[in-house]
């Protein structure tokens, strides 16, 4: 049974998928630098490429028309015209057609996009951040429904705690679009710290949002006290927000009057809105037991540092935080204290400076600890990610050199890691098993899966009809399942990822369940 929390990892902008290390699938082609770069993606999908500028090519004969006959015109009504693609992420990156959704029934894949869990697998989290930044065109080339997938991609980034790729993903999408756009839009902006641009937006086009209490917050940033204050009483006058909002808002509104009042209970259910008033009014909500997106606060430096930590290894768990901002954090001071996290802080400062002097002898001493520590937080991968490479250049004997193995196969260089046996995650790593099956039931699964095993025609059957994007979702669907110890599930998820071209994932998402998964 997996042990590990509902969310694992590796970096967005993407390493997650490979934005942090590399994307999850195999034929990324990386194009020639240009001037013009497209949106980034978050660091963990780990790309600085650029799609070339398009020449045109010279005209071989003078535009000269051949004959007087009127041309065929192409008529077609406005709202069934083609939008443009929305994405972060080039094919020459992520590897995937523009064709993701097209053969697809929007409803489906948003209900797809919803339904998903935490992803366990690092592997797994990878490819969905690249599926979701993946540029694409509508389902259909149909306008509406690519505005209605195009929330649903944003809102899963948002659960994830991905803010930047979010409100990068909202504004390419449009976020006059609808009052939908904007309300998702806002709700980013607040938690992200950029509301002023959204308010502005708001001050200039009012209809945008039905929530009186954006329309108050906004009017107040702006100084437009009086508008503020006409909102507020015929919110308050006609009942048009809960009691517990309103009074938060009148203590915004009027601090001097509630300046030696008792702090506010805490509300049932916390919004982005509510967060930044109660941070407004002096009295900052912790972030700990709020949705992962609320934790992206703390990582300012109006936070704590011990907060600074816990929201940064929250946030790289679930693949929204480069792995180089959480060993910047983790390597900023000395530990204040012992226990929890200030042991995992002061573990990894003495590997690295371990590693810093090359001595095998210490590095045997304290890349243990350090492993401990990691697994402990459940990011084992973020740190083979950021030393395995380093690690490999050690020779070490014993406990330490099977660890340093681990990391190796949990590493983006799983490929090259020679361990001198053939093993299954050796043979794993290479893409091809052999020899005796194991009897261990999730490993025999693996085992078959990249053996002889054939991928579900349910699924194929869908990739081949321009679903493929729909395809992967469930896919990954599958793999959460089978990760959990569903055997049959995990092989036809590994079949289908194979099946797809999406070898990298597979093997990647296998290795992390045999290595994650034993026993310490």
């Amino acid at each position: 049974m997996l042990h590990r929390a509902a969310a694992l990892p590796r970096a967005f902008c993407v390493s997650a998928l490979g934005l942090f290390a590399a994307p999850g699938v195999t034929a990324q082609q990386t194009a020639e630098p240009a001037v013009d770069r497209p949106l980034s993606v978050i660091d963990w999908l780990g790309t600085q490429d650029s799609l070339a500028t398009a020449q045109p090519a010279p005209p071989t004969e003078p535009a000269v028309t051949s004959s007087g006959s009127i041309p065929a015109v192409t008529v077609e009504p406005l709202g069934k015209g083609r939008p443009r693609q929305i994405g972060l992420v080039p094919a020459t990156v992520t590897g995937l057609p523009d064709t993701l959704w097209f053969g697809s029934d929007p409803d489906t894949l948003i209900k797809l996009i919803e339904s998903l869990p935490d992803l366990n697998l690092p592997a797994a989290q990878s490819l969905l951040f690249t599926i979701l930044l993946a540029e694409a065109k509508a389902p259909g080339g149909n306008a509406t429904a690519g505005d209605g997938l195009a929330l649903a991609r944003v809102s899963k980034l948002l659960e994830a705690g991905a803010l930047d790729p979010a409100l990068s993903l909202i504004e390419q999408a449009g976020v006059t679009t609808s009052p939908a756009h904007f309300d998702l839009y806002m709700r980013i902006s607040l938690l992200a710290g950029t509301e002023d641009r959204a308010c502005a937006l708001l001050g200039t086009a009012p209809h945008l949002s039905r929530d009186y209490g954006t329309r108050i917050f906004c009017d107040a940033r702006a100084s437009r006290w009086e508008d503020a204050a006409l909102t507020f009483g015929a919110a308050q006058a006609l009942n048009l927000m809960p009691e517990a909002k309103l009074a938060l808002i009148d203590r915004f509104l009027h601090p001097d009057v509630f300046e030696d009042a008792r702090p506010l209970p805490d509300p049932r259910e916390m919004d982005p809105l509510s967060f930044r008033l109660f941070e407004s009014i002096g009295e900052p909500k912790p972030t700990r037991m709020l949705p992962r997106p609320y934790a992206v606060a703390d990582l300012r430096d109006l936070a704590g540092w011990k907060a600074q930590l816990e929201a940064a290894e929250r946030l790289t768990r679930a693949g929204a935080l480069p792995d180089n901002r959480l060993l910047g954090l983790y390597t900023d001071r000395d530990p204040a204290a012992s226990g929890g996290v200030w042991d995992r802080v002061a573990a990894l400062q003495r590997f690295e400076t371990a590693l810093e002097t090359g001595s095998s002898e210490a590095i045997a001493k304290t890349l243990p600890r350090a492993w401990r520590a990691m697994r402990q937080a459940e990011l084992e991968v973020p740190f083979a990610t950021l030393f395995a490479d380093r690690l490999a250049q050690i020779e070490l004997t014993g406990t330490s050199a099977r660890i340093a193995r681990d990391m190796g196969l949990l590493s983006p260089a799983y490929e090259t890691i020679s361990t001198g046996t053939s093993d299954l995650l050796t043979q794993i790593a290479r893409g091809e098993t052999s020899g005796r099956r194991p009897d261990v039931p999730l490993a025999a699964a693996i085992f078959d899966a990249f053996k002889d095993a054939q991928a579900p025609a349910r699924l194929i059957s869908g990739a081949q009809n321009n679903r493929l994007g729909e395809t992967v979702l469930k896919t990954l669907a599958l793999l959460h399942e089978g990760a959990r110890g569903d055997p049959g599930t995990l092989r036809d998820a590994l079949t289908t990822l194979r099946a797809l071209g999406l070898e990298d994932t597979a093997r990647r998402a296998a290795l992390q369940v045999l290595i994650l998964e034993r026993p310490t």
